[in-house]
């Protein structure tokens, strides 16, 4: 008789990084963007404008890891909503840039706070070494799968 396929869940780090990134958007949300009508989405598009400045479409998609064609339509409603401007790069027409209004910036700089809270909260009794090789390994994974 064959051997029967075991996969422990709670050693499995697929779901390991799932539960948890389940578990702070879904607090994020709840606590924090929904009284701001904001979606997880467009969080991540204003904390890169915020950490970044200015970007190409293009690379603001990589940055935030949402499809192009989403990320276009997310920053056609962000721009509605006066979060962000778009404008077309003067080297190259084709290139859409993506910056923070005025709006915008104050949007990020009130949930930016409320965010490293949040990861405050998760790591509580974690000592930093821990959480630098944490980063580190994430990093190291997630290149390992897009090469």
């Amino acid at each position: 008789m064959a051997k029967r396929a075991h996969l422990e869940l709670l050693e499995f780090f697929p779901y390991l990084v799932n539960r948890l990134g389940f578990a702070l958007v879904e607090r994020f949300e709840r606590e924090t963007l929904k009284r701001h009508h904001l979606s997880i989405a467009t969080w991540r598009v204003l904390a890169a404008l915020s950490s970044n400045g200015e970007q190409r479409q293009i690379d603001l998609a990589q940055m935030t890891s949402i499809d192009v064609s989403t990320l276009s339509r997310l920053v056609t409603r962000t721009v509605r909503m006066g979060l962000v401007t778009r404008t077309r790069s003067k080297s190259s027409s084709r290139e859409v840039l993506v910056s923070l209004s005025p709006k915008g910036r104050k949007v990020a700089d009130r949930l930016i706070p409320m965010a490293m809270k949040l990861q405050k909260n998760a790591v509580i009794g974690l000592p930093e070494s821990e959480l630098q090789i944490t980063r580190r390994v994430l990093r190291r994974m997630y290149q390992n799968l897009k090469g």
